[in-house]
């Protein structure tokens, strides 16, 4: 694969068509003036050592080198090799709540946009530690499976909204069994999930789950997303909310107690909304506290720098620039290959 590492350089390729242009315009310029001063093919016998060919030779060589060193300011890098890699860490889960309660805005931007930011942060800190991603509503499913990747966690954390899981509710328990089926089969391994939700839990048995997981040595966090005051619902359009049957707006709440529960359940911890900052930090910090295990993961090395080589033929080509002159050469100018092979034809011609 290919990529350049600093792209935003290539803009200034536009600079390229410019030069080659403006020389044009003064090439044109300077043959008008020349012609003011008399016969071209006049001109050309005054000055025998002025070559009209070289200068623009020049001049395109110094825009090929021009090109070269652009391309080398934007780093062309290629790759991608995979390599198994041997690290030291745990494995983690992390749970997110996609329900449309998500998207109440009594935390900014919203719910849901918070939640992201908080698992960015999480994953900012991770060090050879392996993390997945599910994603649950009135079900779950999983978005990510267990990797040491953790830019791919980040770019299909970006793709992620309310309308990705198409089963309505907050399926908790659902979501703890998909997330302690999904850690690899390894043996002797710390794990955790991370459950972001507000904790409006109508499916199951959330903290009968949490427990069993507890019974298989996985700890269960739970992260609370809004403000037990609770907010709408936003279904699109300024000021347009979720309301029930009877046309009252639906006001969805965080569930502190429940996820409290479940989180005590699951011999984990319960992290507030309103200190999710620190409370992240605290979760990290136990986290980083629990036994690494060695595991072994295939991932893809960084791309390799590759610029030296156009770096080379810009400088080649500047040398080549470098040694061609202005002006005819001394010892070629007088050398006409054609002149001298008609004049011999001609020769022989009268000699017949």
């Amino acid at each position: 694969m290919f990529q350049f590492g600093n792209p935003q350089y290539l803009y200034l390729l536009i600079i390229l068509p410019l030069l080659a242009f403006a020389q044009l315009w003064f090439t044109i310029k300077k043959k008008k003036a020349l012609k003011r001063f008399g016969n071209p093919e006049l001109l050309n016998h005054l000055m025998p050592d002025v070559s009209v060919a070289r200068p623009m030779v020049k001049f395109y060589l110094l825009l090929l080198a021009l090109m070269a060193l652009i391309f080398t300011m934007a780093a062309p890098q290629f790759g991608t090799r995979i390599q198994n890699v041997t690290r030291k860490g745990i494995e983690i889960i992390v749970a997110l709540d996609v329900s449309n309660s998500m998207n109440a805005n009594d935390i900014e931007p919203s719910r849901l946009e918070r939640a992201k930011q908080a698992i960015v942060s999480l994953t900012n800190r991770l060090v050879n530690d392996r993390i997945g991603l599910i994603v649950f509503a009135g079900q779950a499913y999983t978005q990510l499976p267990i990797t040491s990747d953790y830019a791919s966690a980040k770019m299909f954390l970006s793709n992620i909204n309310t309308d990705i899981v198409p089963t309505q509710g907050t399926a908790i328990g659902a979501a703890i069994n998909l997330a302690t089926q999904s850690f690899s089969e390894m043996q002797d391994v710390n794990r955790a999930v991370i459950v972001i939700t507000d904790g409006e839990n109508h499916e199951d048995d959330a903290m009968g789950a949490a427990q069993a997981a507890a019974e298989k040595g996985i700890k269960i966090y739970t992260v609370g997303m809004g403000s037990p005051k609770g907010s709408p619902i936003p279904m699109g359009g300024t000021g347009n909310f979720l309301r029930d049957r009877d046309g009252n707006v639906v006001i969805t709440k965080l569930d502190e107690s429940m996820l409290a529960q479940i989180a005590q359940a699951g011999q984990g911890e319960y992290i507030p909304a309103n200190n999710i900052r620190s409370g992240i930090n605290n979760l990290m910090d136990e986290l980083s506290g629990l036994k690494k295990s060695e595991f072994e993961s295939k991932i893809y090395t960084d791309f390799e720098d590759q610029f030296q080589i156009v770096a080379l033929i810009a400088l080649v080509v500047l040398l080549l620039e470098f040694m061609i002159l202005n002006r005819k050469n001394k010892l070629l100018k007088n050398i006409d290959l054609f002149t001298a092979e008609r004049k011999k034809k001609q020769d022989v011609s009268d000699i017949q």
